[in-house]
């Protein structure tokens, strides 16, 4: 359905922005809010402003995070923006030393904030460009690129008056969590974990955000409810996603038709996503000449140096098909790629020890190669 896809897409759906896509999301969104709050437990906002599908997680993921966000300074900031616009009304406007002077009396993390470090100034000139992606301010006069070189650098900015819709409300008192995990638990705190809800919007969450869910034993209540109500899931996944659940042993996955697609899904219009693609064909052939071992969980286990030696497999065969920024990248730096980018679509998983990686099952289900003309090609001109 074309209003699911919009409303999980987008983070929200703004009136200035799009009036177009926030009157259809307006008119329709009625429709799918029933499935949004009895499956995925997700409320809608809806104002004249702006319409917004509260989505959480189902579980912690290691791609979870903003984009470009490198550090937890970086976070700190936002949050303090946050607070910082929290006090002004929408249409109001501020300057950049405004908030600079801001966060640098109120931050109470590790060290101290010193608008001299070049790297303090960095990131808060990338929140600030965050902050005008989302909408959440505007800038007027001057730019917080200047203020990279040049510490007294000025800007004028606006608040919109959204950024109190981004931070969703907590039902406890956020001061008094300990962790993530009294975070993650903080909508459930008030719900009757009898009824079995809990577990039905965390099984919906994680098949909708992520790219597999995974058993993890026979204990698994989530898998669990996976393989005792498959028709149910299935039938929510083809009518509002119109896409199928694929169930295995011990990996579920939601597959999309090949025209349709959502940003952040694999596979992705970009060279690392073809070059895992073709990851996924060397793991494969390895499996079927008996060079790795599937476990009886489906997953194959090597060591680092094993992972590696794939990696180098992978760049002789097909390296001449790939984008110049990869055919000239260092070993080391590829491999890191590879291996962040697996680990961010669930393909592997390293030992946090050892750095073992484990190849998951999503391995076997995905996989890319050229032409056959391609590799023949390739050979023909490695012998001249």
């Amino acid at each position: 359905m074309k209003i699911v896809d919009m409303m999980l897409e987008n983070y929200w759906i703004l009136k200035e922005d799009d009036k177009d896509a926030y009157y259809y999301a307006k008119d329709n969104v009625s429709k799918v809010r029933e499935f949004f709050s009895e499956k995925l437990g997700y409320q809608v906002i809806v104002n004249p402003t702006l319409i917004k599908l509260e989505k959480l997680p189902g579980a912690l993921e290691c791609w979870m995070g903003i984009d470009g966000f490198e550090d937890c300074m970086e976070y700190a900031f936002l949050c303090m923006l946050l607070m910082f616009l929290e006090d002004k009304p929408g249409g109001e406007q501020f300057l950049l030393s405004q908030l600079t002077e801001y966060i640098e009396g109120v931050f109470t993390g590790d060290g101290k904030v010193d608008w001299t470090l070049y790297r303090h100034r960095r990131f808060i000139i990338k929140v600030i460009k965050f902050a005008l992606e989302m909408g959440m301010i505007r800038l007027n006069d001057g730019s917080e690129s200047d203020f990279a070189s040049d510490g007294a650098a000025e800007a004028l900015y606006e608040n919109t008056g959204i950024s109190v819709y981004f931070m969703r409300q907590f039902t406890g008192n956020f001061m008094s969590y300990g962790g993530i995990e009294d975070i993650m638990g903080d909508e459930w705190s008030h719900m009757d974990t009898e009824r079995g809800r809990i577990r039905r919007n965390r099984v919906y969450r994680r098949l909708v955000m992520s790219p597999a869910v995974y058993s993890e034993g026979g204990d698994d209540s989530d898998y669990e409810y996976i393989k005792n109500f498959k028709g149910v899931v299935q039938s929510d996944i083809e009518d509002r996603l119109s896409a199928q659940l694929h169930v295995h042993k011990n990996a579920a996955f939601v597959v999309l038709p090949q025209n349709k697609g959502y940003r952040g899904v694999f596979p992705q219009n970009s060279a690392l996503s073809d070059i895992a693609l073709q990851m996924n064909l060397i793991i494969r052939e390895h499996v079927n000449e008996g060079v790795l071992k599937v476990s009886n969980d489906d997953v194959i286990r090597v060591s680092q140096y094993e992972f590696k030696g794939i990696v180098e497999k992978l760049k002789r065969r097909f390296v001449k098909g790939w984008s110049k920024e990869y055919r000239d990248m260092g070993f080391e730096k590829l491999y890191g790629s590879i291996v962040e980018y697996m680990k961010s679509f669930s393909m592997i998983r390293l030992e946090e020890y050892t750095g073992d990686v484990h190849i998951m099952p999503i391995c076997g289900k995905i996989e890319g190669n050229y032409p056959e003309d391609f590799e023949k090609a390739a050979g023909e001109n490695d012998g001249k």
